[in-house]
């Protein structure tokens, strides 16, 4: 660049920021704005309960939990891996651990101290924050749009970069507003859906006032599509008035949003005995009960907890649960249907976004030179576990230097 350059950057999560910090870096004049009253509050909230930063597994099992966008992301994750958001996160002076999981989380577990370091070395550094503008897109002249505090303002920008967020959590600022202005100049995007979400399941009014809010720990939850593709994973979840969520849910998600959307419904099982053997489950569920309840027998046989026990009533009728084979096989297989996710505001993330196909290497938008996007507001999906905000971090560095380099090539 032959002169200093100025850059607008919209969004001030993560992905956002580390755009900021890569165009200081190469020498522009970097204006951040955000709708909220402060930066980085979906991070802080996120981090609440301990913020796992990234995932300590190998690169090849890193880069395979994007799934159908692998090819889109691996790149990304190869400018800016875990081990490098480590390195990252160390030169804040941040230091970090690897959990039992294989999770990384900073030594103090708080978002908030490795925000305020990176907040003061950027500011440090030049960049300019402006909160409380909410950006609605560009007018005649191509000068971007913000409602402002102080009435509706405009800024003029040799490059743009967009880190907007999806349209989960939208009391933090990601509300799905800049797809209109995108879509309205010619960007593709894909419809924005719910991630890492919960889903609603017909319980019986009894079931769901009694049950919710109960966990089922140490369960396996296994679901084949229509296409073939299949999950199994050992792990617990919550029971819920409306259905079913927590990390095991979340983790089959993808899958099962998926099925709804092409089947209408999509069926999971549960294998409420995990550690238990079809034949030992059926011995046990067969050993004589005399006067017991089936409930008191399959609690003293199998230490079969109420909700689990609940279950088996959600599924079978009275005549079947007086047939042992039937229920030693759905206590190893419950068929449990699932009839929709969650509203997209209840999401830990979105899927959907601008479509890759429509960006280039440096991540700009080919119909609208000079604009580049970053973090959730691309087509892409993960699992929580530190997956999210590797490749966020990762997207707005690319989008940081592209934007960098599209301003060096111009000049």
């Amino acid at each position: 660049m032959t002169k200093l350059s100025n850059v607008a950057v919209i969004g001030g999560g993560p992905a956002g920021l580390m755009a900021a910090e890569r165009l200081v870096a190469a020498g522009c004049t970097v204006d951040l704005h955000d709708a909220m009253p402060s930066v980085g509050r979906k991070f802080l909230l996120a981090g609440r309960g301990g913020l796992n930063l990234t995932h300590s597994e190998p690169f090849d099992a890193f880069a395979a939990r994007y799934g159908e966008r692998r090819a889109q992301v691996e790149p990304l994750l190869r400018r800016f891996d875990a081990d490098a958001l480590r390195a990252w996160v160390h030169a804040l002076g941040i230091e970090t651990f690897v959990g039992t999981s294989g999770r990384v989380f900073p030594r103090e577990m708080k978002a908030a101290p490795l925000l305020r370091a990176w907040l003061h070395r950027l500011r440090a550094s030049g960049l300019r924050l402006h909160m409380r503008h909410r950006w609605t897109g560009w007018n005649d002249d191509g000068a971007l749009c913000f409602d402002s505090p102080q009435g509706r303002a405009t800024v003029h920008a040799d490059a743009l970069v967009l880190a907007c967020g999806g349209a989960s959590w939208p009391r933090l600022g990601s509300d799905g507003a800049w797809v209109g202005p995108l879509t309205s100049r010619g960007a593709a995007v894909s419809a924005l859906r719910p991630s890492n979400c919960g889903f609603d399941v017909a319980w019986t009014p009894f079931f769901a006032e009694r049950f919710a809010g109960q966990p089922l720990k140490s369960v396996v939850l296994s679901a084949t599509d229509g296409r073939g593709r299949s999950f199994r994973r050992k792990g617990e979840f919550v029971v819920t008035a409306t259905g079913i969520e927590g990390s095991l849910v979340y983790a089959a998600s993808a899958l099962l949003r998926d099925e709804i959307e092409a089947a209408g419904q999509a069926t999971l099982h549960l294998d409420l005995l995990p550690d238990w053997t079809p034949e030992r489950v059926l011995t046990a569920v067969a050993h004589p009960r005399g006067s017991r309840s089936m409930g008191s027998h399959l609690k003293s046989r199998l230490n079969l907890d109420a909700v689990r026990s609940a279950l088996l009533h959600e599924v079978l009728d009275k005549a079947a649960m007086h047939e042992p084979a039937r229920v030693a096989e759905t206590l190893k297989a419950l068929p449990l249907q699932v009839l929709r996710p969650r509203p997209i505001d209840e999401a830990i993330s979105t899927a959907g976004g601008v479509r890759f196909e429509d960006l280039d290497d440096g991540l700009m938008l080919r119909a609208l030179p000079g604009v580049f996007c970053a973090g959730e507001m691309l087509d892409w999906e993960a699992p929580t576990g530190g997956y999210l905000l590797t490749a966020c971090m990762a997207s707005g560095m690319v989008a940081g230097d592209g934007a960098a380099a599209w301003l060096t090539q111009r000049s």
